[in-house]
Parts: C-alpha cells; sequence; structure tokens
C-alpha cells in the first residue's frame, strides 16, 4: 500500500506548474518532438464536447478493455478467494465482478462531470510519432494530468477526486474486510496503476495489433 501511496504522490509532484499555462483557445500550438506539454497532433486543440465526455465515460466503463480488465479482476480474486465473505465460486465471481463495475462507472462519471467545471479532458492522446521514451513518457504523465481547454497540460483535478472519492464511496456498501480506510487507500492506489496500464494499452496496442496482422 505503501508503494501505491508512493506513486500518487510522485505523479502529482511530477506535473510541472509550468504546463498549467494555457494557449489561446483553439489555435494551432507548437511544439517540439519531445515537449509533452502540447497536444501532439498539428492543428488546433479541439476541446471535448458533452457528448464527447458521456461517449468517453461509456467507453471506459462497458469497452472491451474494461471488460477484460473487470473479467480477469474477478477471476483472480475468486481464485483467491478474497474477500472470503463471496467464497470461491461462480455466485463469488459475480460479486466480485459487480463490485468492480460499480466503481469503475462511478469513478469514470464523477471524473468526466467534474472536469467539466474546469474544462478539464479526461481523453487519453497517443503521442505515435515520438521516439520510445518519450511515449513511455506520455503515459505515465497522462496518468496524473489532462489537458486544459486550450490543449495545455494541467493536473488532472477530477481524477484526484475521482478515483479516491470512488474508493471511499464504495466502503458503504462492501463487506467489512474491504471497508476500512487502509482497504480504500489501497484501491486508490490501484486506481492509478490501472490507469497507468490503461494507458499503455491505449498508446502501444495498435503499434502491436498491425504488427500482428503484417506476421499473418
Amino acid at each position: 500500500m505503501r508503494k501505491c501511496l508512493l506513486l500518487i504522490v510522485c505523479g502529482v509532484a511530477l506535473v510541472p506548474a509550468a504546463v498549467c499555462q494555457e494557449a489561446k483557445p483553439d489555435t494551432p500550438l507548437a511544439h517540439s518532438p519531445d515537449d509533452l506539454t502540447v497536444i501532439p497532433a498539428t492543428g488546433p486543440y479541439h476541446r471535448i464536447t458533452g457528448n464527447q465526455r458521456i461517449e468517453w465515460a461509456a467507453v471506459q466503463t462497458f469497452g472491451p478493455k474494461s471488460l477484460f480488465t473487470g473479467t480477469f479482476s474477478a477471476g483472480l480474486g475468486t481464485a483467491r478467494n478474497a474477500p472470503q465473505e463471496y467464497g470461491p465460486h461462480w455466485d463469488g465471481f459475480a460479486k466480485r465482478y459487480g463490485l468492480r463495475f460499480t466503481g469503475v462507472a462511478s469513478s469514470n462519471v464523477i471524473e468526466a462531470g467534474l472536469g467539466t467545471l474546469w474544462g478539464e479532458d479526461p481523453r487519453y492522446v497517443r503521442v505515435s510519432l515520438r521516439p520510445f521514451r518519450a511515449r513511455v513518457a506520455n503515459v505515465f504523465l497522462m496518468s496524473f494530468a489532462a489537458r486544459s481547454r486550450s490543449g495545455r497540460l494541467m493536473p488532472s483535478y477530477a481524477r484526484y477526486i475521482a478515483i479516491p472519492g470512488n474508493n471511499f464511496l464504495s466502503n458503504t456498501w462492501r463487506v467489512p474486510s474491504e471497508s476500512t480506510t487502509g482497504a480504500a487507500l489501497k484501491r486508490t492506489g490501484f486506481g492509478f496503476l490501472a490507469d497507468i496500464a490503461s494507458n499503455a494499452w491505449d498508446e502501444f496496442w495498435p503499434d502491436a495489433k498491425r504488427l500482428i496482422s503484417r506476421s499473418r
């Protein structure tokens, strides 16, 4: 748990204050190949719309990546019988899956909704034309940062609220062994780790899929 909390603290600290400076809205943003403070595509940054926020929350909750992760997580918990209150059987698998699903759904809704207040864009943007090290850096950076209305980076305040908020909120309906403050903090750390893994998937899976297709 300490490692998870340390990751969160370090991630927040690595979002520099300088990236919070905004450019003029809807204007092209010049950038160098290694500059991660601006949108990677050429041309103007297009602010996220209300419909796109809804779509983002829906895909993050019901999309294949989320459903696969939920199946794996529930299966692992069932195999380990953790928590024991659910039991190592199909009924326990369903309960674990449903519990994880409600947490993910509430977190995504909170992040997408709160971000509307100050124009925070929760979407991950690939930087496929940049060097590998810059792409890895982008994966980690965008787990703790988000785009502002102008396309500049800012701390992802909505995510900082959504992930801990949903995990502490879920204490109200979790079994006793999982409804402690320590358990909620542990889940919060794993929530940010899951976000890093999700960004890495979005960044590198399209490349891997192309290589697989070519090899056939």
